[in-house]
Formats: structure tokens, sequence, C-alpha cells
């Protein structure tokens, strides 16, 4: 019996040497033993390489400005075991969180005896249904990594969502696109239609192959729905969306083109979910995508001088960010702080940022995965990039013209982002 979240933190870094483990069986038995939650409650499944946090902030805010009560569960959390879960904007409380865990122990247990040990994410997914099953009208879910074998895939959904697709996590999904596509088709459901937004075209096979397997339908961004951008500032973009005979006029505050592009495909998953027989008032809709944020995502946290925070962590994210600030601020006095997880790209995303900047700033953050600055340093010849302590880089930043950008590891991020939001700068 646990009686807080730091004795069930303690409790998950024991089991951390366990690691990732691919494979759906340990998720069945685990909701079987919660006599199958999952099965309670509608949903929306998303998966891609990037812009699967974005495109479900857009269909959250649709939603709850309809007045539903939706559940999300998305990773990673900025905020520690109860970030994953929501309802509403609202984290799942500590309270309940515990009660679920200790209700789930004994079949953590059992598992384990047969050498079957659920992994923190399995068991903070089973937690996530278990939570939704009796308190949601409809629930968000984000796949953690490619979607096939994904703890978050054995749900059935009203539709299925891929944003994306770039090379990520080679080492679990493989070395090619294709291979990677294959992994992200894996949440394509029997009969349930398949959003996908801008695609690579040598996913598009593997994709209808899945399709064609599944006997459902795709409705493919530029192909089945199409946007263009009418209206672009540093604040805001104005789109004009339209499927069919619909056509509507679209306002977003996230900005770059990468952000359209999400916007434009959750438009269109919602009017699949509005034709399976849930109501959408599209007024209410669009109020909801008007005011989307996402923390994290090109998120402007200070003015003066202007800080923006990025989760640009694989080499797709990163084009999308750069482009987003060359597009903004192209000539101004610029300087990047970036850090990220050994197993990622990261020279060719410093290689890439390189031409962007007056000052490419390298740094560390505490987490077992992270990549030291100087190895950072030593993956670039270039006199422009520095090693730094990045709190001490933040002391020093002082009003003016400059804009600073912190980029990398969304956990960087997030720690960077409750720093700032604690200090006086």
């Amino acid at each position: 019996m646990f009686h807080s979240i730091k004795q069930i933190e303690s409790f998950f870094k024991e089991r951390s040497t366990l690691g990732i483990k691919p494979g759906l069986d340990r998720m069945y038995a685990l909701l079987a033993s919660q006599k199958n939650p999952e099965k309670n409650f509608k949903s929306i499944h998303i998966a891609g390489t990037n812009g699967k946090g974005s495109t479900l902030t857009y269909l959250k805010s649709a939603l709850v400005e309809n007045n539903y009560r939706v559940g999300v569960f998305t990773s990673p959390s900025f905020t520690g075991l109860t970030g994953y879960i929501m309802i509403n904007n609202q984290p799942i409380s500590d309270k309940s969180f515990i009660q679920l865990f200790n209700k789930l122990l004994p079949s953590i247990k059992e598992l384990d005896l047969k050498g079957m040990h659920a992994t923190e994410f399995e068991i903070i997914t089973t937690i996530a249904y278990m939570y939704f099953s009796e308190n949601i009208d409809i629930a968000i879910i984000e796949a953690g990594m490619g979607g096939r074998e994904d703890s978050t895939n054995c749900i059935q959904p009203i539709v299925s969502i891929i944003t994306n697709i770039a090379k990520d996590h080679a080492s679990f999904l493989g070395e090619t696109i294709e291979e990677i596509a294959y992994h992200k088709a894996g949440i394509i459901k029997d009969n349930i239609p398949v959003v996908l937004g801008k695609i690579n075209p040598a996913c598009i096979s593997v994709i209808e192959e899945e399709v064609r397997l599944k006997n459902t339908t795709t409705f493919l961004l530029n192909r089945d729905y199409f946007y263009k951008r009418t209206i672009i500032d540093d604040n805001r973009q104005f789109l004009e969306w339209n499927y069919r005979y619909l056509n509507y006029q679209v306002e977003i505050q996230m900005t770059g083109l990468h952000q359209a592009d999400n916007a434009a495909t959750a438009l269109m998953a919602l009017q699949i979910i509005k034709n399976s027989g849930i109501s959408i008032e599209w007024e209410k809709a669009l109020a909801g995508l008007r005011d989307s944020k996402v923390q994290g995502r090109f998120e402007k946290i200070h003015d003066n001088p202007i800080i923006i925070l990025d989760g640009a962590h694989n080499p797709n994210g990163m084009e999308a960010f750069l482009n987003t600030v060359n597009q903004l601020y192209q000539d101004q006095h610029k300087h990047l702080i970036f850090a990220g997880f050994k197993d990622k790209e990261l020279q060719k995303m410093l290689e890439m940022a390189l031409p962007y900047f007056n000052s490419v700033m390298v740094t560390y953050f505490d987490h077992p995965r992270a990549e030291s600055a100087e190895n950072l340093v030593e993956m670039v010849a270039s006199d422009k990039v520095k090693s730094t302590n990045w709190e001490e880089e933040m002391k020093k930043i002082k009003e003016g013209n400059d804009i600073y950008f912190f980029a990398g590891s969304l956990h960087f991020i997030g720690i960077v982002r409750e720093y700032i939001k604690n200090q006086t700068l």
C-alpha cells in the first residue's frame, strides 16, 4: 500500500532498470485485471513523430468548448506523474492517482512473479484508462513511441490520427522511414477512419497497405482536405480550411507552418468525430482552436527580453523550429541554448541550427539519458558553439532586443520552463 506520490516515484525508480519493452501482452493483462476500463469510454488515438501534442491540444480545446469532459493522456509530463493524465486541463489529483495505483498494485506484483515486469509507462497508461472509464465523455490518447507496440494501443477509437512521420527512436522503430511508418500505422483499426497530416510520400504506401488490411479509409492533408494561410504575424495565423463542401475561416495563435498543418489535421478529425454522432458546434470548436496553446512548443515565456522554449528534439522538429525562427525573427540578434538525449541525432540538429543564431550554447540537464555539454561541443567544428551551465546563462540574460531560444529535449524544456516560472528575470 502506497500513501504518497513520492513513494510511487521511488517504486518506479527501482524499476527503471527494466527499460522499454515493446509489446502489448503486459498491457492486456493489466487491463483485464481491471475489467478492461478502456472499453468504457470513447477515444481518439494520435501517433506521429512530431505534432501529436499540438494536434491533441487543438482537439481538446474544441471539444471542451463544446461542453464535453475530455480526458487527455500525453507524454512526457512537465509536472510529475499526475501530469500525464488530465481532464479539461486539470491533472488527476494525487489522491486519485494513489488510489488507482494501489488498486492496480496486486496485478503488477502478479505479473512480476511471472517475469512480465510492467514498465512505468504501462502502469501509468493503465491508470489513465481506469480514471477515464468513470469520469469523462471522450479521451484523446497520445501514443508514446511508435504505435503498433505502444502501451496506448489497446483502444478502439472513433478516429485514428497520424500527424507526420520522420526518423526518431531508430533503435526501437527501425532505421528507415518505411520501418517507422509501419510502427505508426499500427494504430489503424478495423473500419476506423484515419486522418493523415503532412506525411512523407515514402510512407504513404506502407500506410495504405495497413488501411487495406483493416478495411478502412484515409483522409490525407493536401489530397482530401486542404488549407491556405491568409494572414501571418508573430502572434497568430489565419487559415482558410476546406473539405468537400465545408469551408471555415480559422484563427490560431500557435506560430509556424507546422502548427497550421496540425490545426488543419485536427479540424478533419473533428469532422469525422461529428460524423460519428457526437454533436459539435463549429463556432465553439473554432473558438477552441483560436485559444489553444501548448507548453514548450515555440512558447514565448518571457517578453523583455524575449525568451522562447521549443521541444525540438529530433531533426524534423528542429527543421520546423528553425523555419519559424526564420519566419518571425530573421533580422534580429538570436541566441540558442540547446540540450538533448544521447539517443537523438544531436550532431545533425546542431549543424542545422548553426546558421540561424549569433551564438549557440550547449548545456546539460539532470537526466540519465542527457548528453554532456562537453560531448555536444565536440560534435560540431565551429567556434560559434560553446558549452555552458544553463542556469548560470539564465542569470546573465538582461532586458534588451536580443532573443533567447531554449530548445532540445522536452524534459530539458520542462525544467527550464519551471525555473523561469519561479524566477524574476
